[in-house]
C-alpha cells in the first residue's frame, strides 16, 4: 500500500493505470470465459459513478446492492464508492422482508438488483422504503419502468463521463481511511442482525495485510465462489485481488464450482469447511492413496494452497487434505474486523490453530477466555446502534464473542461462542463446537448439532453422510430412500457406535447420550445455516423442539 492508497477506488484507479490491458477478472457467460481488463474495469467503474452523480447521489448516501456474484457487482462497489457512497449489500437469499429492513434502516437512496426475482423482493416492500430514489437491474430483460438496465445506465454514465470526471476525481480524493465504505449485516446466528460499519480504512488495511502473509502476486488465478456480500471474499477474494493484482475468475455457481475448478486452473481458492467436507467425502475410499489422487485432481494442477474460514475448520479434514499433499490453512475473524484477525501461513502454520494474527492486528486472550483484537481492522461501529457498539469495543478492544487461547509461539486456537457455552443442569460446562468437531471427523456424519443447555445431558441432532452410511450398512441399507432409511435401528445402532467411538476422550459430560438422525441437511433456505454455512441454533432448536424434548421423556 502506498501513500496514494488512502481509499478502495484510489487503490482501483492506481492498478488499472498500472496493468491496463491485462485481465483483471474473468467470467463465463455463454458457455465461454472472458476476460476483464483492467482498462475496461476502471472505465465501467468510472461511468457507475458518474451515472450516480447524475442521478443525485451525493457522498455519504447509502446505495444498495442485491445481487449474486457477477461482475457488475464488482463493478458497482467499486462506481457507488467512487461516487462517495456508502454499500448496503443483502445477502442474495434474503426474504423481501430481511432486504426491505436492511435498505430501510440504512436510508437507501438507490439500488442494484441482479435479476427479476430480485427486483420483485424489492416491489413487495417498496412502499416501505421512501427513501429510495431509483433502482437498475443488471439482467437486461427485467428491466421495466421502475428499473433502469444496466447498460443503459452505464452508457449515460459515459455520455456525462467528460463533464463529471472532476466531480468524480474530488469526491475519490476526499474519501480517506475513516470514510464509511460499507454497511454489512452480520449473519445472525443468535438475535437480530446489526448493520457494521466499516471504513475504507479497514478494508485496505485488512486486505493489504492478508496479502502480505498469504504471499500473492500478479501471476495468481484465484477462483473465487463465496458471496460478496460476506465479508470474506469481498475481501480475501474482491479487495486483496486489487491488492496483489491477481486475475479473480468468478465461479458460476456453488454447484459448478468443481468444473469451473478444472476449467480455470487456479492457484488460490478460498472456502468454507463445508464445501471441502464435501469434496473429500465424495473422493474418500479404503486407500490412501487413491483418495489423495482423487483430491488433487479436483482441484487442479496449479494449486498452490487452499484456504478455510467463516466456520470452525475439522481437524480430521485439514489432515485429509495435508496428507493427499494439500495444504488447506485456516484463518478466522468477523465482520467486525474486516474480517481476518489471524492465518496460518505457508513458512509457518499448525493445522490444529487458526494461525498467527496478521501484520497490524493485535490479539490477546481476556480473562474468561473471550478472544479481544485490536488494530485498524476493527470496524467504526454498529449503524444507529451506540449501545451494541460500546458493549462490542471496549478500550479499543473489539470483543469477538469468541473463546480460544495462545500458545507460546502466538498462534491462536478458537475452543467457541461464548454465548454458545452449554451449562448442564449438575453445573458442568461444554463448549458445543468442540464436540460437534470430534463427530464431523466421522465419515458417516455430514452435519451435527448438539443440545443441553439446562438438561441433565447432551443430546443432538445427526446428519448422516448418506452414501457412507449405505456402503457401511451394506445390504441392510439397499433400495431405501434417506427419510425411510433415518428410522432403522440399523442406521441408529451404527451411529451410536460410531458417535461413541469418535467421543471417548471427551469427559463423561461431553458425550452425546441420544440423538435423532435427520434424513435432511440444515440449509440456508430454511434460515438453519447463514450464508457462511454457520449453524443458526436457535432456529434448527425451534425446528426440531418435539423431536428435542422426546430424547429428554423419560
Amino acid at each position: 500500500m502506498t501513500a496514494a492508497d488512502r481509499n478502495l477506488v484510489g487503490l482501483h484507479r492506481r492498478q488499472a493505470e498500472r496493468f491496463g490491458p491485462l485481465a483483471a477478472l474473468r467470467f463465463k457467460r455463454f458457455g465461454l470465459y472472458h476476460d476483464y481488463s483492467w482498462d475496461q474495469y476502471r472505465a465501467d467503474v468510472a461511468a457507475c459513478a458518474a451515472a450516480l452523480i447524475e442521478a443525485g447521489v451525493h457522498a455519504g448516501e447509502r446505495v444498495g446492492l442485491l445481487s449474486e456474484n457477477r461482475v457488475e457487482w464488482l463493478v458497482a462497489d467499486l462506481g457507488l464508492m467512487a461516487a462517495g457512497g456508502v454499500n448496503v449489500p443483502p445477502h442474495a437469499p434474503l426474504t423481501a422482508a430481511k432486504v426491505r429492513f436492511q435498505l430501510g434502516e440504512t436510508g437507501a437512496v438507490w439500488l442494484f438488483v441482479s435479476s427479476r426475482e430480485q427486483l420483485d423482493k424489492v416491489r413487495a416492500v417498496r412502499t416501505a422504503l421512501p427513501a429510495l430514489r431509483g433502482i437498475v437491474v443488471f439482467e437486461t430483460a427485467a428491466a421495466a419502468d421502475d428499473a433502469l438496465p444496466w447498460f443503459a445506465f452505464l452508457q449515460g454514465g459515459r455520455c456525462a463521463l467528460s463533464r463529471l470526471a472532476p466531480e468524480i476525481s474530488r469526491r475519490e480524493a476526499a474519501l480517506g481511511p475513516d470514510d464509511l465504505a460499507t454497511i454489512m449485516y452480520t449473519s445472525g446466528t443468535t438475535g437480530n442482525p446489526k448493520g457494521v460499519m466499516l471504513t475504507h480504512g479497514n478494508l485496505l488495511s485488512n486486505a493489504v495485510s492478508t496479502v502480505a502473509v498469504a504471499g500473492c502476486h500478479a501471476e495468481d488465478i484465484v477462483l473465487s465462489w463465496l458471496p460478496y456480500s460476506h465479508i470474506y471474499a469481498r475481501t480475501v477474494d474482491h479487495y486483496a485481488g486489487l491488492v496483489s493484482a491477481a486475475t479473480v475468475c468468478l465461479a458460476e455457481s456453488q454447484e459448478t464450482l468443481i468444473t469451473n475448478l478444472a476449467e480455470t486452473r487456479p492457484t488460490r481458492l478460498a472456502s468454507v469447511p463445508r464445501f471441502y467436507e464435501k469434496v473429500y467425502a465424495a473422493v474418500a475410499g479404503p486407500d490412501p492413496q487413491q483418495t489423495g489422487r482423487r483430491l488433487r485432481a479436483a482441484f487442479g494442477p496449479r494449486i498452490d494452497y487452499l484456504t478455510s474460514g467463516g466456520a470452525p475448520l475439522p481437524r480430521a479434514v485439514a489432515e485429509a487434505f495435508h496428507a493427499a499433499g494439500l495444504l488447506l490453512l485456516q484463518g478466522y475473524g468477523l465482520t467486525e474486523s474486516s474480517p481476518v484477525i489471524s492465518f496460518n501461513r505457508k513458512d509457518a502454520y499448525r493445522l490444529e490453530t487458526v494461525g498467527l494474527p496478521i501484520p497490524g492486528v493485535e490479539v490477546r486472550i481476556a480473562a474468561d477466555g473471550e478472544v479481544l483484537t485490536r488494530g485498524p481492522h476493527v470496524m467504526k461501529g454498529y449503524w444507529n446502534n451506540p449501545r451494541a457498539t460500546a458493549e462490542a469495543i471496549r478500550d479499543g478492544w473489539l470483543h469477538t464473542g469468541d473463546l480460544g487461547a495462545l500458545d507460546a509461539d502466538g498462534f491462536l486456537t478458537i475452543t467457541g461462542r461464548k454465548k454458545e457455552l452449554l451449562v448442564l443442569s449438575n453445573g458442568k460446562k461444554v463448549i458445543p463446537s468442540e464436540v460437534e468437531g470430534c463427530l464431523l471427523g466421522d465419515s458417516c456424519i455430514d452435519q451435527v448439532v448438539v443440545f443441553g443447555e439446562g438438561r441433565p445431558y447432551l443430546t443432538a441432532l445427526v446428519v448422516p453422510r448418506w452414501d457412507a452410511l449405505r456402503r457401511a450398512l451394506g445390504e441392510a441399507a439397499d433400495g431405501q430412500a434417506d427419510d425411510r432409511l433415518a428410522r432403522q435401528p440399523a442406521v441408529a445402532t451404527l451411529l451410536a457406535a460410531r458417535i461413541e467411538a469418535r467421543l471417548c476422550d471427551l469427559a463423561p459430560w461431553e458425550r452425546i447420550k441420544r440423538f435423532v438422525v435427520l434424513p435432511r441437511p440444515f440449509t440456508l433456505a430454511a434460515d438453519e445455516v447463514t450464508v457462511s454455512l454457520k449453524m443458526r441454533r436457535p432456529v434448527i432448536f425451534g425446528h426440531y423442539k418435539e423431536a428435542l424434548e422426546a430424547l429428554y421423556g423419560d
